[in-house]
């Protein structure tokens, strides 16, 4: 229930800004699509500083090694703030150009490069706040990064509100408030992790052995988070071709999966922490039991979240903006999103499980099979016309199409026993 709470704080957050912006205008909406695919691509790429610190730290304390488990986080922490630095220098050279990438109109190109030139700056602190958290769910503490996701993104909510109309910045507000609550999440995250090693004796200095193993560990779960990222990036370019609306309409449908994602994916979290802390203290039945009761707790969600999102999806779009078109547009891929939340929920449950066990090799390689699966689907959604009939298309080729095919290839590798392996 915490890892739920966490994990559902940012995107209803985020969802808040996509209100408050959106009602600046299509074109900022538009912008804000364009800008927070290329942010949410780089976080999702180094998703991995999370994913790989959780089962290390996880199999450690399993294993009756704390000391070893916070060192491991710790190193995480380290490699997370080296490449944060790294990414903001890149995105505030490159930013006006990533924006132009898309092909979309001049009105939502220069709202995206507003929009991105600032929150680059937040990249470190949120990159550091990821890794954190991977310490802190591995060592079985759900509750701390529930605490700091309510506080940062109530704060990063509020401060919007505040600097997009009162103070008149518009967009740039929306980035200005984000990069604000991101550094003092990051702040928190130090301060408890700090007090943490100290307690368990734990160095606070990078080790190099330790950077370098969550970087190569963290390797082939880059790969696998890449093949996602290309998937949806994909998405939001076959949008930008359809024109505004649909784009603007995408933008919406896109928000409300990420929030409904992540609020199934608490299970996935849960697993990763479970299962690498089972197999440490190589207690296979313990994790059988694990997987089993995450897939009916993961399905009975979706079913419920999927009921939810369909009676709401006539006035959905109503929250978001005030354009009749984009309105329109929204509510059958709405729709589409709802009848597929179940599906979604096994693929989120199977793939925390892997995580846990390790083994990223697999799920790298079967995101690119996924993903080759995607491309002929996604080129046909891009045949229909624009409007409500686009925003459909998209949906059945990502959330039916691209889904079925990853929960096929993790089904077939959670029946099996290679992924069982015990141990530190």
């Amino acid at each position: 229930m915490p890892a739920l709470g966490a994990l559902v704080a940012e995107p209803l957050f985020l969802a808040t800004d996509t209100a408050l912006v959106g009602h600046l205008g299509p074109a900022q909406l538009a912008g804000l699509g364009v800008a927070g695919t290329v942010l949410q691509t780089a976080i999702g790429l180094l998703i991995f500083l999370a994913y790989a610190t959780t089962p290390t730290v996880a199999r450690r304390l399993g294993a009756g090694d704390e000391r070893g488990a916070v060192r491991a986080g710790i190193d995480g922490m380290w490699l997370a703030l080296g490449v944060g630095v790294v990414l903001a220098l890149a995105g505030w050279v490159a930013g006006p150009a990533l924006a132009g990438a898309f092909g979309a109109d001049a009105a939502t190109t220069a709202a995206a490069a507003s929009y991105l030139r600032i929150a680059v700056l937040g990249l470190p602190s949120m990159l550091v706040v990821v890794a954190a958290t991977g310490l802190f769910r591995g060592m079985q503490d759900t509750r701390t990064p529930l605490v700091i996701a309510v506080v940062g993104f109530a704060a990063n909510a509020g401060l919007n509100a505040l600097l997009i109309y009162p103070a008149g910045w518009g967009i740039a507000g929306s980035a200005v408030g984000t990069v604000i609550a991101q550094t003092g999440m990051a702040a928190a995250c130090v301060m408890i992790a700090v007090r943490t090693a100290r307690r368990t004796g734990a160095s606070l200095r990078p080790g190099l052995a330790g950077v370098s193993s969550t970087a190569l560990t963290g390797g082939w779960l880059l790969v696998r988070t890449l093949s996602l990222r290309i998937a949806l990036v994909a998405t939001v370019v076959v949008a930008t071709d359809e024109g505004t609306t649909t784009l603007a309409a995408q933008q919406v449908v896109f928000t409300l999966f990420s929030t409904l994602a992540l609020a199934l994916d608490a299970f996935a979290i849960a697993g990763q922490a479970m299962i690498g802390h089972g197999l440490g203290a190589a207690d296979v039945p313990r994790v059988r039991a694990i997987v089993r009761r995450l897939l009916g707790w993961g399905v009975v969600t979706g079913i419920v979240l999927g009921a939810v999102l369909a009676a709401t999806s006539p006035v959905i779009g109503g929250i978001f903006t005030s354009d009749p078109a984009v309105r329109a547009a929204i509510a059958p891929g709405v729709l589409v999103l709802a009848a597929s939340q179940p599906l979604g929920a096994v693929v989120f449950v199977l793939d925390g499980v892997l995580i846990g066990a390790g083994d990223a090799r697999y799920l790298a390689g079967t995101g690119v099979v996924n993903l080759a699966v995607f491309a002929p689907l996604l080129a046909l959604a891009s045949l229909a016309p624009s409007g409500a009939a686009a925003v459909v298309a998209i949906q059945l080729a990502f959330c039916v199409g691209y889904l079925a095919a990853r929960c096929v290839t993790l089904s077939l590798r959670a029946r099996g026993t290679r992924w069982i392996v015990t141990g530190v």
